[in-house]
């Protein structure tokens, strides 16, 4: 039974219930829009003999199944005695956001179909309230895009071989030409011993292997990897669970040039071995260095 992965996608009408299913879709869920909740118990017995070719379901349920809404929640004791599991997504939005998207697509609330609007849009929420308490992830769509809401969802029910829709992007920056403006996440790595002093090395981009091998030789920079990665091995799967998407992490040195290509370069490979899909840029690199001690 525990093979088999539940999940009731429920909220107010008009949050993104639609755009949900589409998302779940495409992780491979089998999904019912608007299933009467007495039936899923008979629908889950259905599934679980279908062996093993339905493995994840998602189930549209809310007000609009009207009388037979009320038996939701012994239809979820029944799933829990017999050995299903189960999670609710409750979508929700603001009030004016809901009235808006109302009454851009002129649809009728379904607690209101002759009434105001708001009047169906505080009865909905007033019912659905108990709801609400017990779902395992709320998402407010107030401010969301549909590609947004899309990927939040994607992100919070992928499995562990989507971990690369945390799309990871290095950029090695110079601290004299300023902080790249999108950066999440910004590491200072002038602290460590510096090629532009050697000679041989001064004219050569950190992407060289002669330094990389000269930046990366000191103890000391390969503790700052080691911690660094170790920062970011802690971080990632959280950000994953809170739906993020994108993340972009900044390394600085001088000028850009040296020592921050080889440490952005350096992690983005770690983080690929792990399983990310993670690249590099180098914004200054190319840039000329205008005085001693620059890069």
């Amino acid at each position: 039974m525990e093979k088999i992965k539940f999940v009731i996608i429920t909220g107010l009408s008009g949050a993104g219930k639609t755009q949900a299913v589409r998302a779940l879709e495409d992780l491979g869920f089998f999904c019912v829009d608007n299933l009467p909740p007495t039936l899923i118990p008979k629908f889950a017995e259905l599934c679980a003999q279908s062996e093993g070719k339905i493995s994840k379901i998602a189930l549209v349920i809310d007000i609009r199944g009207g009388q037979f809404f009320g038996d939701l929640f012994d239809s979820l004791e029944h799933l829990e005695e017999t050995g299903f599991v189960y999670q609710i997504l409750f979508l929700e939005a603001a009030d004016e956001t809901l009235v808006r998207r109302f009454k851009e697509t002129r649809r009728r609330h379904p607690l209101a179909p002759h009434g105001r609007l708001l009047d169906g849009i505080t009865a909905e929420r007033k019912q659905l309230e108990e709801l609400r308490g017990r779902a395992h992830r709320i998402i407010d769509t107030s401010e969301l895009t549909p590609n947004q809401l899309r990927d939040e969802i994607m992100s919070f029910f992928a499995e562990d071989a989507e971990i690369d829709r945390l799309g990871i992007t290095f950029v090695s920056f110079g601290f004299k030409y300023g902080l790249p403006l999108d950066a999440d996440l910004v590491f200072d790595v002038r602290f460590l011993p510096n090629p532009h002093y050697v000679e041989s090395l001064r004219p050569l981009p950190g992407t060289d292997a002669a330094v990389k091998e000269y930046v990366t030789k000191w103890s000391i920079t390969g503790k700052f990897i080691e911690k660094s990665f170790g920062l970011l091995d802690f971080l990632l799967p959280h950000y994953l669970n809170e739906g993020k998407t994108t993340l972009t992490i900044a390394i600085g040195c001088t000028g850009g040039k040296h020592r921050s290509v080889v440490v952005a370069e350096k992690l983005k490979e770690m983080l690929q071995e792990k399983g990310y899909e993670a690249v590099a840029e180098h914004r200054d690199v190319a840039k000329r260095s205008t005085g001693v001690g620059e890069q």
